[in-house]
């Protein structure tokens, strides 16, 4: 990754929806040199339709993630719940001291709180990110909410490229708990939704039903709503699901029961699967 001494260099850990949106709203911009690592690349049969996907977009695909960490001021973790401690835990073991770790994946408090000590103890600094929309749209200026004792370097610095980070708390876990907090209300609306569509239209009673939903909340287009939320739980069920998961962990962290929100987890997976 060739730069000068005044260009921001971001890596990109994970390249997946969320990289590669990003990364289109931030191709062309000459003060930024991106660079990213994928897993994608192990796999022999996925490995060039995602460095064709960096190279669209002016990002270095590097081998291994120590190679695309190499020289950047800003590590962005953009993985899945599931996996976001293991690549914190493996980040620490290359990041060096004055590095930051942007990790916004949609993770417990409690797992964030473990994955900003993995790189606190190397060295590297930490900053919580959640991501409070779908990025599709909005790409970098999706909202993201920012914890930690560095949040508000990283809001500064990013939002000057056009990001939208908003710092909350100098504490790790507090953004990411709104986020989940958030999360039981979407992600359990989605399962809902496509439960009851699904239903109603087995026992052909759907028109009477979302009709029913339209008198009690006039403003929603329930049918809209439902193809919405069938659509999305389709496409980002698993991903959905591991987040529920996260919510669940959460949950029993406060010494509430998760029994709802993995019931919902259970759900997004299984319609993603159904899609599949």
């Amino acid at each position: 990754m060739s730069a000068d001494r005044n260009t921001l260099r971001i890596a990109f850990i994970g390249f997946g929806e969320v990289g590669r949106r990003f990364a289109d709203d931030l191709r062309g911009n000459p003060a930024l040199a991106l660079s990213t690592f994928d897993i994608l690349r192990n796999d022999a049969a996925k490995r060039g339709v995602y460095e064709l996907a960096a190279a669209e977009r002016n990002v270095t695909a590097k081998e291994n993630a120590a190679a695309a960490c190499e020289g950047a001021h800003l590590v962005i973790s953009a993985v899945t719940a599931a996996a976001a401690e293991n690549v914190a835990e493996e980040a620490a073991g290359f990041l060096q001291r004055g590095q930051i770790f942007f990790d916004i994946n949609s993770a417990a408090p409690s797992t964030k709180q473990r994955a900003s000590a993995h790189l606190l103890k190397a060295g590297a600094d930490y900053v919580e990110g959640a991501v409070m929309a779908p990025v599709k749209k909005p790409g970098i200026r999706v909202p993201i909410l920012g914890g930690g004792p560095r949040a508000e370097e990283i809001a500064e610095r990013l939002n000057a490229v056009g990001f939208n980070i908003k710092p909350v708390s100098q504490e790790i876990g507090h953004a990411s708990a709104t986020k989940l907090c958030r999360s039981i209300i979407i992600k359990g609306l989605e399962a809902l939704l496509v439960d009851c569509a699904k239903a109603s239209e087995h026992a052909g009673v759907q028109e009477s039903v979302f009709a029913s939903l339209k008198e009690t909340f006039p403003s929603i287009d329930w049918h809209a709503l439902a193809e919405d939320m069938k659509e999305r739980v389709a496409t980002h069920g698993k991903r959905r699901s591991e987040e529920m998961r996260e919510a669940g962990e959460m949950l029993a962290d406060f010494g509430f029961d998760a029994e709802l929100a993995l019931a919902v987890a259970n759900a997004q997976a299984r319609g993603a699967k159904r899609n599949a």
